[in-house]
């Protein structure tokens, strides 16, 4: 039996195919950048996160058309597709703006939905309210709100420049408007532990969220965390390290919670540590924590401290045992 709720599975509850994301890079900007609140970003931000093979300036709809036609390749014609506006802050602008990019998304056929990444300082109701008129149209819209860590002085650290009360305030008024919530975490930060990054988990459990991405710390060349790469004063996880900590994460969060993501991709030499945040390694890092929660006996949500996903946990693992 499945022992991670991954984003594919629900896909396939939700939908009856499987659904694609498509990222795509747009010419945004974030306030942690361009002087509003900060700038350089956060210390282990590179390009905005952006993927190799995007380039801000390629027109939305070529970025949007190639990615279609690649994913249609590989899974046939019946795939659905997500428009995953990835890079930067993508509510960070004009509303009217905006809605043209998120219309773009929907003139294509296949597109069941978008996925739009931000910051939780950066959801003004004019634009969840925005995001909340294409369900209207029958179309399912998540929001992404990148919080890290749920340890204040970690984001101070990092340079998040926001609070672990801007996640709260920005997860409850997305889900008034019925947006689909995922919150970013990033396991192995500067100056945390085991402890830390159990408590994300658990903020996370602990409200009405609907999914989550994961990933162990990576460093990209000429960041602020390569710097202290170099300096000596912080290092990356090992898998093994990794493995651990996010099967222990997975044990505190519902079953419900949407998995969206559970590594992270990069390429060398851009790419300088850890070797196994690699597009070639994606699929053993995830193997290998499926393995671990196996190894254990236990599953996602098989020690969620809150009420909601008590029944169906322990009906899942008596099956599992």
């Amino acid at each position: 039996m499945e022992v991670i709720h991954f984003f594919r599975l629900y896909a396939k509850e939700t939908f009856g195919r499987r659904v694609q994301k498509i990222p795509v890079a747009l010419p945004l900007t974030c306030p942690n950048i361009d002087g509003t609140k900060g700038r350089g970003g956060c210390i282990y931000c590179y390009k905005g996160s952006r993927p190799e093979h995007l380039v801000p300036w390629m027109p939305l709809r070529e970025q949007i058309a190639e990615g279609i036609r690649k994913a249609r390749e590989r899974y046939g014609e019946r795939i659905g597709f997500f428009i995953y506006f990835q890079s930067y802050t993508n509510t960070y602008g004009d509303a009217d703006y905006l809605k043209s990019l998120y219309d773009t998304a929907f003139e294509f056929e296949g597109v069941v939905g978008i996925d739009v990444g931000t910051r939780p300082d950066c959801a003004p109701d004019e634009v969840l309210e925005l995001l909340a008129s294409y369900k209207e149209k029958g179309l399912e819209v998540w929001i992404e709100f990148g919080l890290q860590s749920a340890n204040f002085e970690t984001l101070k650290r990092i340079n998040r420049k926001h609070g672990v009360s801007d996640l709260v305030d920005a997860v409850l008024r997305a889900k008034r408007f019925g947006l689909k919530v995922c919150v970013h975490t990033i396991v192995g930060l500067p100056g945390e532990g085991e402890e830390d990054f159990i408590e994300t988990a658990k903020l996370i459990a602990s409200l009405p969220v609907d999914g989550i991405k994961i990933h162990p710390v990576y460093v990209m060349r000429n960041t602020g965390l390569h710097k202290l790469l170099e300096r000596g004063e912080f290092r990356t996880l090992t898998l093994k390290e990794y493995v651990r900590y996010a099967a222990d994460m997975l044990e505190v969060l519902p079953w419900e919670v949407v998995v969206h993501r559970l590594t992270a991709e990069a390429k060398p030499p851009a790419l300088i540590s850890p070797d196994y945040c690699t597009y070639e390694r994606k699929l053993e890092v995830i193997k290998k924590i499926e393995e671990e929660l196996k190894k254990r006996k236990s599953r996602q949500g098989a020690r969620c401290p809150f009420l909601k996903s008590v029944e169906g946990t322990v009906r899942d693992l008596k099956e599992l045992v």
